[in-house]
C-alpha cells in the first residue's frame, strides 16, 4: 500500500496544476500550430494550449525526489530516471518554446535535437555505469556487457524511442494512453522480478499521465508537446535497459515501433519511387485519411498496445 502514496501524489500534482497551466496559456493566447501538411480537420486544434508535458514531467520529478527522501531510496535507477526526464524534457521544452515564440510548428532543427539526444543518452547511461549499474544486452543466447557496446547501443536505443513516442503524439490521448500502458507493463514486470525502485518509478509516471489524460482526452484541452513525448520515450528506453532486456520494449512499445517504421517506409519509398505507401504518415494519420474517426484510431491503437503488453507477459512467462 505504501507504493500507492507516490502514485497518488503524482496524480494529484498533475490534476491540480494543469488547470492553472491551461488557464495561463489561454490567457496569453499561446497554443499549438497545426502542421500545414496535416489532415485539414486538425486545423480546429490550432490554438489549443501545448507543453502540458511540462506539468507532468514536473510532477514526476518532484514525486520521485520526495519518494527517494521519505522512503530512503538511493537506487541508481531513481537518479537515472530523474536525469532522463530533466535532459530529454529539457530538449522538448526548448523546442516547444522556440516553436511557440515563432508561432509556427518548428522549433529546434532536426540536427540540433538529434545531437542533443545523442549526447544526453551518453550522459544518462554513463551515470548508471558510474553508479555501479551492471548492464547486459541479450543477443543470440549470450549477454553483451562490454561498456563501450552498451553505450553505443544506448545512443541508438534512447534516441530512437524518444523520437518514436514523439512521432506517435499526434491525436488526442493517443501517446498519453499508450505510455500509461507501457509504463504500467514495466511496473508489473518490475514487481515480478523484485525491482522495487523501477516499479516505483513506473507507478509514479502512470499516476502523472492519468492526471494528464484527464485534460488530454478528446477534445483535448492541452497537448503534451515535445517536452512530454521526448521525456517519456527516453524514460521507457532507459527502463528497458535498466531491467537488462531492452528488446522487451520492441513488443511492449509495439505501436511506437510501427509508427516510426511507417514514417521510415514512407520516406524511403517516396524518395525512390515518388509514390506513397500510406495516405499520410505516421500511420495513425493514414487511418484517419481512410475514414476512421480520431476516437476509433486511439481506441484501436490502445487496444493493440494492451495486447502487445500481454503478449510479452506470455512470452516472458510472467502472466
Amino acid at each position: 500500500m505504501e507504493i500507492l502514496v507516490p502514485f497518488s501524489v503524482s496524480f494529484a500534482l498533475t490534476v491540480t496544476i494543469m488547470p492553472f497551466f491551461i488557464g495561463y496559456f489561454n490567457y496569453k493566447k499561446i497554443g499549438q500550430t497545426t502542421r500545414e501538411e496535416g489532415p485539414l480537420w486538425h486545423e480546429v486544434k490550432t490554438g489549443t494550449p501545448t507543453m502540458g508535458g511540462t506539468v507532468f514531467v514536473f510532477s514526476i520529478i518532484v514525486t520521485l525526489l520526495l519518494s527517494a527522501w521519505f522512503m530512503n531510496i538511493s537506487d541508481p535507477s531513481i537518479w537515472m530516471m530523474l536525469l532522463s526526464f530533466l535532459l530529454f524534457g529539457g530538449i522538448g521544452f526548448l523546442d516547444d518554446f522556440i516553436s511557440i515564440f515563432k508561432k509556427q510548428n518548428e522549433g529546434l532543427t532536426s540536427k540540433q535535437k538529434f545531437f542533443a539526444q545523442l549526447v544526453f543518452s551518453v550522459v544518462v547511461i554513463g551515470l548508471g555505469i558510474l553508479l555501479g549499474e551492471q548492464y547486459a544486452i541479450p543477443l543470440f543466447g549470450m549477454n553483451i556487457t562490454n561498456p563501450i557496446i552498451i553505450i553505443l547501443f544506448a545512443l541508438f536505443w534512447i534516441t530512437g524511442f524518444s523520437n518514436a513516442v514523439n512521432l506517435t503524439d499526434g491525436l488526442d490521448g493517443l501517446a498519453g494512453g499508450l505510455n500509461i500502458i507501457a509504463y504500467g507493463a514495466y511496473f508489473y514486470l518490475a514487481l515480478q522480478t523484485g525491482q522495487e525502485a523501477i516499479a516505483l518509478i513506473c507507478l509514479i509516471v502512470v499516476g502523472a499521465l492519468l492526471g494528464f489524460l484527464f485534460y488530454n482526452k478528446k477534445p483535448a484541452k492541452i497537448f503534451m508537446g515535445d517536452v512530454g513525448s521526448l521525456a517519456l520515450g527516453a524514460g521507457l528506453a532507459v527502463i528497458s535497459l535498466m531491467i537488462n532486456n531492452p528488446w522487451s520494449l520492441v513488443i511492449i512499445g509495439l505501436v511506437f515501433v510501427l509508427e516510426t517504421a511507417s514514417v521510415m517506409i514512407q520516406v524511403a519509398v517516396f524518395k525512390k519511387t515518388g509514390k506513397r505507401v500510406f495516405k499520410m504518415s505516421p500511420v495513425h494519420h493514414h487511418f484517419e485519411m481512410s475514414g476512421w474517426s480520431e476516437s476509433k484510431v486511439v481506441f484501436v491503437f490502445w487496444t493493440v498496445g494492451i495486447i502487445a503488453a500481454l503478449l510479452y507477459f506470455a512470452l516472458a512467462g510472467v502472466l
